[in-house]
């Protein structure tokens, strides 16, 4: 979920520094959030279980989570235009800093959580968590378009959102081992919660550390900030609004749920273990198609070309996904059990069709947009109507077909605003939140006509999507 800042409006210190190893460490930051906001997915059938949650109880974690990407947008947009934008006075790496030392405090919040075994302070935990990881969205994304060329500012952050997508995919992996095997003998307790998550809040802090001694470049963002709400006088911005509310609150809700499916007798039957295991090949289609999306839409003309090296990414990223996937723990034994292609052929047959849903769309945003989001309603339709293998994989796939969703809605959404750009983008950010309440919809369906039927939930929101990649999208003048 990145913001580009306008390259006009940056200074650098030094153009000729190689900013190669300050770079990979701002890639391992896009890395952890991407991992721990993943790892949501997991705690909610874990505490679901533990504190016997209604699905409406446990998809309060993620309203606490994303309701905090709502609160302190809110806040640092109206200080922005009363008082000027908070970061620049401080200094994106300051703030970079006080983002990871706060992911670093809700995580070790966890500890006391667990002792107490009070689910109103494991939501407080994640709440704090969410703070971090909203002012790392805020702060990141423009040092990472800095650390190099203005001219491939865009290339890198793919790239970092690329890694992003890898932490999601290694969490419910990570996840699953720590929570059920590692520090569980088998039995689901708050209890397993507690040296998992001191284990994230050390490796917070200790990034927090490495980027306060790093050398990185200082820049000031001298452009303008708009103060009043006439940004939202564009209707493409408003309608944007609205998508990006859908959008993430549509991913997040399909994700949360995703092992509670898996568990049902007539889809697969898995436990949490398992489930959090194909839940990485959820996430880790989203990590192929952004990978993809980075070269679809890039500026490479030579078409066999991007095709070839989209073909060859889209196979060395899968083997990366099986290969990590088949690494099991058995009575604290590790072992490579790779799960039979067999299993996995309805995987593979939905990467082709991204593939080709690529070639399709091209590199214009609103026919990606439109493209997917009608895919993914189809998958949706499958996940509620059939049963077993199909319905099984059928979800996975949603995962390839979310991945460059964001940033097609970002880019349309903020086109030809000129000096408003800004509080544009302040004000997209702020739609995140609907991470948080599309959840507690689905959830309180759930529990009224089960699981599998309350995803007609998020068919819902991905129905908006494409009336705005035909018609929503279009840039209107100011209305009067």
């Amino acid at each position: 979920m990145a913001i580009i800042p306008n390259s006009n409006s940056i200074a650098e210190s030094n153009e000729s520094t190689n900013y190669r190893k300050p770079f990979l460490t701002i890639t391992f930051l896009f890395f952890m959030w991407g991992f721990i906001t993943v790892m949501n997915d997991v705690l909610i059938p874990h505490l679901k279980e533990v504190f016997e949650l209604s699905y409406f109880q446990a998809a309060l974690i993620q309203f606490a989570f994303f309701g905090a990407f709502f609160i302190i947008s809110l806040v640092y947009f109206i200080v922005s235009v009363s008082k000027g934008d908070p970061i620049s006075r401080i200094g994106y790496k300051n703030g970079i800093i006080i983002g990871l030392v706060l992911c670093g405090v809700g995580c070790c919040l966890f500890y006391p959580a667990a002792i107490f075994q009070r689910y109103g302070i494991f939501l407080s935990a994640l709440f704090v968590l969410a703070s971090g990881v909203t002012i790392l969205q805020i702060a990141a994304n423009p040092y990472a378009a800095i650390l190099g060329k203005p001219e491939t500012a865009s290339s890198r952050l793919n790239l970092a959102q690329g890694f992003n997508s890898f932490g999601a995919t290694l969490a419910p992996l990570i996840g699953a081992l720590l929570l059920y095997k590692v520090f569980s003998n088998g039995e689901i307790t708050v209890d397993s919660l507690k040296i998992p998550y001191l284990i994230y809040g050390g490796l917070f802090f200790l990034l927090a550390l490495i980027i306060k001694f790093i050398k990185l470049p200082s820049f000031k963002n001298t452009e303008t900030l708009e103060k009043g709400l006439h940004v939202l006088k564009f209707r493409h911005v408003v309608l944007g609004m609205i998508a990006i509310f859908v959008y993430v609150g549509g991913e997040v809700t399909i994700g949360s749920f995703l092992i509670n499916f898996f568990k049902l007798d007539s889809i697969a039957g898995m436990d949490e273990a398992q489930g959090g295991v194909f839940l990485s090949y959820y996430w880790g289609g989203a990590m192929i198609g952004r990978f993809l999306g980075s070269i679809a839409m890039g500026s490479m003309t030579d078409k066999l070309k991007k095709y070839l090296l989209m073909a060859c990414l889209s196979i060395l990223s899968f083997m990366v996904i099986y290969l990590i996937t088949g690494v099991q723990n058995n009575d604290g034994v590790f072992s490579l059990e790779l799960i039979p292609f067999a299993q996995i052929q309805f995987f593979i047959f939905f990467l082709i069709i991204n593939y080709i849903a690529f070639l399709i769309g091209g590199s214009k945003p609103s026919r990606v947009l439109t493209l997917f989001a009608t895919v993914v309603i189809i998958l949706l339709a499958i996940m509620i109507l059939a049963d077993g293998t199909l319905a099984f994989w059928s979800a996975i796939a949603i995962g390839a077909f979310n991945s460059i969703l964001w940033s097609n809605i970002f880019t349309l959404a903020i086109k030809d605003l000129g000096k408003y750009t800004s509080q544009a983008s302040s004000l997209l950010v702020m739609m995140i939140v609907g991470g948080a309440i599309v959840p507690i919809i689905q959830g309180a369906v759930a529990d009224q006509i089960g699981i599998q039927l309350s995803f007609i939930i998020p068919i819902f929101c991905y129905a908006y999507l494409i009336f705005y990649g035909l018609k929503g999208y279009q840039v209107k003048p100011l209305t009067t």
